[in-house]
């Protein structure tokens, strides 16, 4: 039996030889489908890998609140609408509202501050811009920040406001690419700050998403948020406010305005933001909810604040790629579909061509299975076929989209298989019909067939 079927397959074989270019035309729609739904899905899961990388960056769970700068300077001066003048005043953020997130909200896992800055880095000569930042230690683990080399800031380091650092990747390879950094001194702006730890690189591009607070963390450099105030700048400080609300005064109120904008002596929030991560993600709305309470009951009922969850902006944006890439998973799809179609047509018309071949192999003894098995033998090669130069080209297409068009792809063992699957059924199902109905020809009509 199995040595008939082989039989069948051999006369499949050599039918697909004798007529290579109708072979390919009809196996393109396979090779253009398979292709386009790997391409497809390997767009798909890169876009789902870069947004969990992202996630993982802007941390878990996670709650930002940054200050709204521009109502905290209609308040204290440019303002001069009757209503600005009722407002009560508000302290802005404060390291104090940090201590009052951890103790009043049960939720809270950890919270950090976070007070920035920007200024140069100079060491034996070398000079470069970078970002300081004053955080506490949660921030590492909030932010999922691993430590290369070295330690992070202990509690004596924090309280104490000890000119320590940890440094990221790039500061690593821009100031110390030939000696171990730890232990060694490098200075940002005017002060000398003793660098503790490295954190390893990092390689996601979170550049679109710096408007919700996530920033490159290898270009930074960080303090802890004690050693910020006591040493760099405390804009919560009297003497700071006094200063720049004397400034304002002296500008005049047209050149004020303008200066509300660009003076940053006028924000005198101590902090640019704080950072919140509750113990589950079930817990961020509510919490949002007593958080944003909170706050306005200590910023004297004055909305000086603005609350950020990144986490579910990331999510709504996976969403919609997720939407978009079932679109062109679909489209790549029809491409398949089509090219069952153009198989099962081209096998009709195979059978209309090879009607006394039919008849002959019926007469001398063959059986309508035999018959079958021949081309739906020859329908499947040509699938199998198509979807092998398919997954080349898919694979190939997806390198090509990655270098180029700088799209992350991701090519998965399981969207092979299931491409390859797919074309050799499309094979079976559209090449079924054919071989059924040339089978059923009566071999006396077919051998008197012109």
């Amino acid at each position: 039996m199995m040595e008939r079927y082989f039989h069948d397959i051999v006369i499949a074989i050599e039918s697909i030889m004798a007529n290579q270019m109708r072979s390919i035309l009809t196996a393109l729609g396979i090779i253009f489908g398979v292709a386009a739904v790997i391409t497809m899905l390997a767009i798909g899961k890169g876009a789902q890998q870069e947004i969990l990388e992202q996630i993982k960056m802007v941390g878990v769970n996670n709650i930002i609140v940054t200050p709204i700068i521009e109502a905290a300077e209609g308040e204290n001066g440019g303002d001069s609408g009757g209503e600005s003048q009722k407002k009560k005043f508000s302290p802005g953020l404060t390291l104090k509202d940090v201590d009052a997130i951890k103790k009043v909200i049960p939720t809270v896992h950890r919270a950090s501050a976070e007070i920035t800055l920007n200024a140069y880095v100079i060491k034996e000569g070398k000079r470069a811009s970078a970002k300081l930042l004053g955080v506490s230690t949660p921030y590492f683990d909030i932010f999922n920040l691993p430590i290369q080399e070295g330690t992070f800031f202990n509690e004596y380091q924090e309280e104490n406001g000890i000119p320590v650092c940890v440094i990221g990747a790039n500061i690593k390879n821009k100031f110390f690419s030939k000696e171990n950094p730890i232990g060694k001194y490098i200075k940002f702006d005017k002060v000398w700050l003793k660098v503790i730890g490295v954190l390893e690189k990092n390689d996601v591009s979170l550049t679109r998403f710096e408007n919700i607070g996530v920033n490159v963390m290898n270009d930074n450099i960080y303090v802890p948020v004690e050693t910020m105030l006591l040493r760099y700048q405390n804009r919560s400080l009297v003497g700071s406010r006094i200063k720049a609300s004397t400034s304002v005064m002296r500008r005049g109120p047209m050149i004020a305005a303008f200066s509300s904008n660009n003076d940053s002596e006028s924000n005198f929030n101590q902090l640019d933001r704080i950072i919140v991560q509750v113990n589950e993600s079930n817990e961020l709305s509510p919490s949002t909810d007593l958080l944003a309470r909170l706050l306005l009951r200590r910023h004297q009922e004055v909305k000086d604040f603005e609350i950020t969850v990144p986490e579910l902006l990331l999510k709504q944006e996976q969403r919609t790629k997720d939407i978009f890439n079932i679109v062109l998973g679909a489209i790549a799809s029809i491409s398949l579909l089509v090219g069952g179609i153009g198989i099962m047509n081209i096998m009709y018309a195979t059978v209309m061509e090879r009607i006394k071949e039919i008849g002959t192999r019926l007469a001398i003894g063959a059986q309508k299975r035999d018959i079958v098995v021949q081309f739906l033998a020859e329908a499947v090669l040509i699938s199998v076929i198509g979807g092998v130069i398919g997954v080349i080209i898919g694979i190939t297409a997806s390198w090509l989209v990655n270098r180029f068009a700088d799209i992350a792809t991701i090519v998965t063992p399981i969207s092979v298989i299931i491409s390859f699957a797919v074309s050799a059924s499309v094979g079976v199902i559209f090449g079924y019909s054919p071989a059924k109905r040339a089978s059923e020809r009566d071999p006396i009509e077919s051998l008197r067939y012109e």
